[in-house]
């Protein structure tokens, strides 16, 4: 799996440093400048982490840690030139995954990064439940009782994207995003396809599905269970 992560920093010669670590090290990056530009980019680029300075031309991190957290939780580690025992004690206290001080070894920011994403996406390595389904994230799989049903590459993307957010909306736009590169005009009809043909197999009953639902006008929703 490609992990993207957010880099928020508005020094740009160590924001170009960090993103050039990170892509020759297997990432997707996504950048921001400031507050409102990340949270602007966290929504669209739904990214898999976020790397957060403290200190921001509009803000501090400590307090995007926070709105970050409302829209999505996702693993935070903070860089910081600010090495202070309070600054570092109140980032973690306020959930940050990790606190990096400024300058760091190109290393041990992978190593750091690594040891975070492992921990908060371990799940992924084993399967979750969707009703009465089983989906294994390793094997691309669905199970129903003994039966187990192979998710094509597009179906697997899609679905990982509504688990991702699941009881939220998510945009016909956005999904197309995710499955396709490029201009994403005439793909919707196509994304009904592919969203039937999911719905086949991980719904009991597709016609009148209980998980995997549409939001008219907008996009799809997979349903936490217990929620409506």
């Amino acid at each position: 799996m490609t992990y993207r992560i957010l880099i928020v920093d508005d020094e740009l010669t160590l924001q170009n440093m960090v993103q050039e670590i990170l892509r020759q090290a297997g990432y997707e990056t996504e950048v921001a400048l400031s507050c409102a530009q990340a949270l602007e980019r966290f929504r669209a680029a739904v990214p898999d982490a976020v790397l957060l300075d403290v200190m921001l031309p509009d803000g501090d991190g400590f307090a995007l840690l926070g709105k970050i957290r409302q829209v999505r939780d996702v693993p935070v580690l903070f860089l910081s030139a600010r090495d202070e025992d309070e600054a570092r004690l109140r980032g973690l206290g306020l959930g940050a995954d990790d606190y990096i001080t400024k300058p760091f070894l190109p290393q041990e920011l992978l190593l750091r990064l690594r040891a975070v994403l492992r921990r908060v996406y371990r799940e992924e390595r084993h399967a979750v439940r969707l009703g009465e389904v089983e989906i294994d994230w390793g094997k691309g799989t669905v199970r129903r009782g003994r039966e187990e049903i192979a998710l094509t590459a597009k179906e697997f993307a899609l679905l990982r994207k509504l688990w991702e957010e699941r009881g939220n909306i998510v945009t016909i736009d956005a999904l197309c995003a995710a499955l396709w590169d490029g201009p994403l005009v005439g793909y919707e009809n196509t994304l009904m396809v592919h969203i039937r043909r999911l719905r086949e197999k991980v719904e009991t009953d597709p016609s009148h599905p209980k998980f995997l639902l549409t939001v008219r006008g907008l996009g799809y929703r997979l349903r936490r269970e217990g929620t409506t």
